[in-house]
């Protein structure tokens, strides 16, 4: 076991589990923290660098379900492991959704535990070692025909990367996320002189504010506690290249002045140093937030929003590119149909329409995580409108927009009507069908008739097969 390794991550609500995996795993070497709420783990993450989480699907408040999408989204790299009380093929599909390398089904022998572990900890050193090759490496690892849409907007885009990639220029790049910030700055630095150089990516967001700027500038030795030798900053490394700093606006101004500062002239002085280095560095730095909102809310310096932004870069919103939603579709389908060694499948004309009617908050990233999920789902060699999520449910749940209440009911009748409004849209959805809805909504059909029945849902019409039917 390398020493090199940071601690894995235990969340459990039940102390005896928690007694029981830091005891296995320290027994193998590992350093385990363990934590009792999904919560805690959030903010432990923002505080540290961990080798895996190991997470209960139920937890006592954020259940395991709901707290590997965040962990996911946040440090999309962090390998996550899975406990859960039942072994079902549904159950380790929605693990497997939620982000999840790998899950066990309790009881587990300490042994099944040790290889998924290990498994994961291959997973990190491999991560680990394909950051450093790709973020020093001086060969082409983005091209601009990865930027994929016939629409104006991106056809325009891709001719602004070709025209500004040779010159030196600062650039900042404003979006949605899931737009393709990152695919944008790596063409950049592909298209541009300084390929053969190194390209550095910084997540502002990820590193926690009192480590960022050794992580940009370096330290000397004896800097802060745990600065045992001096460490060389990103802007080191990338001298003649690109640097890529990913969430500025989640920078603090104390560290903005300091970049402000390096962005004149290239000048800069390690933590704790008095000497002042300089080196050739590009910048292209990218944020999702409001940046103008967050100048006037004195959260981001405009001095420094007018050194970066001397050419601007606003990649379009999915839900602008019509047609290239199912160029987007498509070319996903097929890179995942030969990642997960499933056969060759095609979109139906129905699930086209269904793409295409979503608004896609989550821009080209969330219709990439649709696409996966649907060539893990579907079983034929046509992707069906039954394996891509019920769109119109989830924008009703996301928006808040309940049923109207009359005056004077209680919680438990307003949460009963709301039930029922649900329960009401999803068996029409599904044309009156008790075994898709049931399916659908995560329960047993026996149940499902159990609630219609409390909730005065007339079950006459409804089907336990597929067969139209009628409810009121």
């Amino acid at each position: 076991m390398s020493p090199a390794l940071p601690p894995i991550l235990v969340v459990d609500d039940e102390k005896n589990m928690r007694l029981t995996l830091r005891s296995v795993l320290s027994d193998e070497g590992y350093r385990v923290e363990v934590l009792e709420s999904a919560e805690d783990a959030l903010e432990a993450l923002e505080q540290k660098e961990f080798l895996m989480v190991i997470t209960d699907a139920q937890l006592g408040g954020m259940s395991g379900y709901e707290l590997l999408p965040k962990i996911q989204q946040r440090w999309p790299q962090l390998p996550t492991l899975m406990i859960t009380a039942y072994a079902t093929p549904k159950l380790a599909v929605e693990a497997i959704k939620s982000g999840a390398m790998d899950y066990l089904a309790k009881p587990f022998a300490p042994e099944e535990l040790i290889h998924s572990v290990g498994r994961c900890a291959d997973r990190y050193r491999l991560v680990q070692e394909n950051t450093a090759l790709r973020s020093r490496s001086g060969g082409e690892v983005y091209r601009l025909d990865q930027i994929i849409g016939e629409c104006p907007a991106i056809l325009n885009l891709r001719q602004l990367i070709a025209t500004v990639a040779p010159t030196n220029a600062t650039v900042l790049i404003l979006g949605e996320s899931g737009t393709g910030k990152e695919l944008i700055a790596g063409c950049i630095h592909s298209l541009s002189n300084r390929r053969e150089k190194n390209y550095v990516r910084i997540n502002c967001a990820a590193i926690p504010e009192s480590l960022l700027e050794s992580e940009l500038f370096g330290h000397e030795r004896g800097a802060f506690t745990g600065a045992l030798k001096q460490k060389s900053g990103r802007v080191e490394e990338a001298h003649g290249g690109t640097i890529f700093l990913d969430e500025i606006g989640d920078m603090s101004r104390s560290l903005q002045a300091k970049l402000l500062r390096f962005l004149e002239d290239g000048s800069f002085t390690r933590v704790g140093g008095n000497d002042e280095l300089k080196v050739d560095v590009r910048i292209i730095a990218a944020t999702n937030r409001d940046i103008i909102k967050a100048i006037r809310e004195n959260q981001f310096r405009e001095d420094l929003f007018y050194r970066l932004n001397v050419v601007q870069f606003r990649p379009p919103p999915l839900r602008e590119r019509g047609a290239d939603v199912i160029l987007l579709a498509r070319h996903f389908l097929q890179f995942f149909c030969f990642a997960l060694n499933r056969p060759t499948k095609q979109l139906s004309k129905a699930t086209e329409q269904k793409l295409l009617g979503h608004s896609w908050p989550g821009n080209v990233r969330e219709l990439r995580n649709v696409i996966e999920r649907a060539v893990i789902l579907e079983t034929t060699d046509t992707v069906q409108p039954a394996n891509v999520p019920d769109f119109q449910l989830e924008a009703r749940l996301r928006k808040g927009d309940a049923p109207t209440i009359a005056p004077g009911l209680g919680l438990d009748e307003i949460l009963g009507a709301y039930e029922r409004e649900i329960i009401s849209t999803v068996l029409e959805r599904n044309r009156f069908s008790i075994n898709k809805t049931a399916e659908q909504l995560k329960m047993t059909r026996h149940a499902l008739r159990y609630r219609m029945q409390r909730l005065n849902l007339n079950v006459d019409g409804a089907t336990e097969d597929d067969t139209e039917g009628r409810a009121s």
